[in-house]
């Protein structure tokens, strides 16, 4: 929960607080003197003294004293004042933004609760905002953490899940469902930031996916070291992109076109092989992917890391192999169905 919040709520509820406390004091107050001054009742007591701070101005319960008159013109000036004080105070949390605030805070923790599978983008700058599209456009669930108010707001403009904190605290990544999540982008301001936000959910998340943003190639090792399963440096990747659509256009356009969702034509997906899958054991021949499924086998990760380009029919597909395949939207679907089975 954001700083500023949380010394906007204490300001707001301590002055509501002290309002009510001074309207309940009226109230017992001129209670108890109509009841000494005048000897009334408990009720008759009550009643003058609430149509009196209301300024209602109902006949008198009772004919009063001069006693009973000065009284009531100091109950009038005090009271009146209080109740004043006290709609202020009650005006300001609903036009000032408290109530409003506390309604979007369970709103947002109600929309984190059902979270799961989901990745936490921590920091919504120019790369965290990039980020967000296209894990959008992907079809990702996801929610960001951000501590720049102007840029949470921003998200939420966009319809996306956002918290205004510091991503490096446990608490805030509990919150945010980390224990539920699929992984994690550190893309904070700063190199420092990022390791502090990956040593963190790495502690918490032992066996999270965490993709980490460096600018610095001194940083990269400490990302590593602090827990990152992989580095990215927008730079370099900006860079080796520019050389490869210099030198081999055509290559990036299908890859650009294999990899984005807005072409419904064609997809590029890696597909997990778990332990009963009936395609351990088998070759990619004999498991008939291609046939079967329509897609094409481009690559196999294989457990321990080492990637095998453009496979070969014999080649035998283990538990825990991701592959790397490309076909129409729906053959890949088919595939991962039957592969999860």
């Amino acid at each position: 929960m954001p700083e500023s919040f949380l010394t906007d709520r204490w300001s707001w509820a301590h002055g509501l607080r002290l309002a009510l406390a001074l309207f309940l004091a009226i109230l017992a107050g001129g209670t108890a003197g109509y009841m000494l001054v005048e000897g009334w009742g408990v009720w008759d007591a009550f009643y003058m003294t609430v149509i009196t701070v209301s300024t209602i101005g109902y006949r008198e319960v009772h004919t009063l004293s001069f006693a009973g008159q000065v009284f009531t013109v100091v109950l009038i000036f005090g009271g009146v004042g209080t109740a004043f004080y006290t709609a202020t105070q009650l005006a300001a949390v609903v036009v000032e933004g408290g109530l409003h605030r506390r309604f979007e805070q369970r709103r947002v923790t109600r929309m984190l609760e059902d979270l799961t599978d989901h990745f936490i983008l921590c920091g919504y700058g120019r790369i965290g905002s990039i980020i967000a599209r296209e894990l959008q456009e992907q079809g990702v669930p996801f929610a960001v953490i951000e501590r720049n108010p102007e840029r949470v707001q921003s998200a939420i403009v966009h319809g996306w899940i956002a918290v205004e904190a510091d991503a490096s605290e446990e608490e805030v990544l509990k919150r945010i469902g980390i224990q539920r999540a699929r992984g994690l982008i550190a893309a904070v301001g700063t190199d420092a930031e990022n390791v502090y936000t990956v040593l963190t959910a790495r502690v918490v998340r032992p066996d999270l996916f965490i993709i980490a943003r460096v600018e610095s190639d001194e940083a990269e090792q400490r990302l590593r070291r602090a827990g990152a399963d992989r580095v990215i440096s927008p730079y370099r990747i900006g860079a080796t992109h520019i050389v490869q659509t210099a030198l081999r256009p055509a290559v990036v356009d299908f890859v650009q076109l294999a990899t984005s969702s807005g072409h419904l034509d064609l997809s590029m997906e890696q597909v997990h092989v778990r332990e009963a899958s009936g395609l351990v054991g088998r070759t990619i021949l004999d498991a008939g992917i291609r046939q079967r499924f329509g897609v094409i086998v481009v690559a196999i990760k294989r457990a321990d890391g080492a990637m095998e380009f453009n496979p070969a029919p014999e080649l035998v597909i283990r538990a825990g192999d991701e592959l790397v395949v490309l076909g129409r939207p729906q053959s890949v679907k088919a595939l991962e169905e039957t592969v999860e089975a």
